[in-house]
């Protein structure tokens, strides 16, 4: 087996099509067959099923579709560290990102790191949920965040930071009149929320906070990022729920942030790892985590103040 065969698989597993396969990889489509061909021949298993209208995965063509991403990835990683080790680096840590994790300390984290371990590249990716719990347990990430802590067994879970969950509002908007806008009141008006397919853990902290209130909040949209959420609010569309370190960060003039009544509910974001002996980069990395120090506590404090 040899990458050029897992290359047209892809290209075919993808397309379903040889002829758009073909196009797809600049070759013909009698070469792009017989690659198929040798495939097959070599694992001893037929991966598609070809008619003269349609092309199919077999059940082993599936399986082998859920492995050869993650060969293509460790190869891309493998690239990385030779590139790594010639720009000067001694190590590297490989941090994923998920779930639209609140960003309200990465960036102290982050200096914090290049300050104290110069030599260590911290590379990041930003990938779905269950992408970044499968390349934990595969070695392809050393450790991650994440707004969920439900991730099955083998990997340990640790509450990294929080953020007050904040209304962003329209400028003008009536809840304005509210220095702090009681839930209630929020749910009165259209909401635009995030994608719980895309920022599931986000979503999920969200929905139990509602959940504590009878009334059924009005949804008008689930968006994948926060940015069109910020867009929506500043089109006075809707009003949204979301981090304060995420409405701090929208370029949108025409967001207004305000504190929730009575005790302000906070989202979690967790540091993930792979329950397995830890490297000395890793641990000091860690470290960092649970000890943000008081200056960058005091920054996200301030991040709050400003804001409302």
């Amino acid at each position: 087996m040899e990458l050029r065969h897992l290359r047209c698989f892809i290209a075919v597993a993808e397309e379903l099509h040889f002829a758009r396969a073909a196009e797809r990889l600049h070759i013909d489509q009698s070469p792009l067959s017989r690659t198929i061909k040798e495939l097959e021949e070599d694992l001893g298993a037929r991966l598609f099923f070809r008619t003269t209208r349609s092309t199919q995965l077999t059940r082993a063509g599936r399986l082998l579709l859920e492995h050869v991403p993650r060969v293509f990835m460790a190869l891309e990683q493998a690239r990385d560290s030779v590139k790594s080790a010639a720009n000067g680096y001694h190590g590297q840590l490989r941090i994923a990102l998920s779930d639209g994790v609140t960003p309200s300390r990465l960036p102290a984290l982050l200096a914090q790191c290049r300050e104290e371990d110069p030599e260590v590249e911290i590379r990041l990716f930003e990938v779905p949920l269950a992408q970044q719990i499968k390349g934990l347990h595969d070695d392809l990430y050393d450790a991650g965040f994440s707004m969920t802590d439900d991730v099955g067994a083998g990997i340990v879970v640790t509450p990294a930071w929080e953020d007050e969950l904040m209304a962003a509002v329209p400028a003008r908007h009536p809840v304005l009149a509210y220095k702090q806008v009681p839930l209630e009141e929020v749910l009165h008006y259209p909401l635009v929320l995030g994608d719980p397919a895309v920022c599931e853990g986000h979503a999920r902290q969200v929905d139990r906070i509602l959940r504590r209130h009878e009334q059924e909040p009005l949804i008008v949209q689930h968006v994948a990022t926060f940015d069109l959420m910020m867009t929506l609010v500043s089109a006075g569309l809707a009003l949204g729920l979301a981090g304060a370190a995420h409405i701090a960060c929208s370029r949108e003039p025409g967001v207004v942030a305000r504190p929730l009544a009575g005790k302000p509910p906070m989202l979690t974001t967790y540091l993930l790892r792979r329950d397995a002996e830890l490297s000395e980069m890793l641990t000091r990395f860690i470290g960092r985590v649970a000890n943000i120090n008081s200056a960058d506590a005091q920054s996200a404090a301030m991040y709050s103040r400003t804001i409302r």
